[in-house]
């Protein structure tokens, strides 16, 4: 079993992010936080070193992506899980900092059904490429 810590305070987003997850049939459990602050509890806990992904809005309340991934990326015991920045921000600007701070990759959020659908084939891929790196106390 997949474990997955998604950081978004839409709703709806939330929604659609465990929907296009379900649509690849991917043994997942995932942990939402509606805030940056949220975020970083769940990965302070004893929970956090065993995800598998961690899903970042860039624009999160209280704390904003960025600083989660900072923060996150400054633990040694977190520093291996990969990152996927899932936001509806096109600022390059935005997408060269989070890469720049260790983001796997940043996506733009689409209001298209079928590349929301398509967010999962890429989480997907990176939960199955990732698979034998996490862990031991998996």
């Amino acid at each position: 079993m997949f474990r997955i810590l998604l950081a978004e305070d839409n709703p709806g987003d939330v929604l659609l992010f465990q929907e296009a997850i379900k649509g690849r049939d991917l043994p997942c459990e995932v942990v939402v936080a509606e805030d940056g602050p949220r975020a970083l509890a769940i990965l302070s806990t004893s929970a956090g070193p065993t995800l598998d992904l961690i899903v970042l809005d860039v624009n999160l309340p209280k704390l904003n992506g960025d600083a989660v991934l900072r923060e996150l990326r400054g633990r040694d015991s977190l520093a291996h899980i990969p990152v996927m920045m899932l936001t509806s921000s096109s600022s390059p600007a935005s997408k060269a900092s989070a890469l720049a701070l260790g983001a796997k990759l940043y996506i733009e959020k689409s209001s298209d059904l079928e590349e929301l659908f398509e967010v999962g084939k890429v989480v997907e891929g990176i939960l199955r490429g990732n698979q034998d790196a996490r862990p031991a106390t998996t």
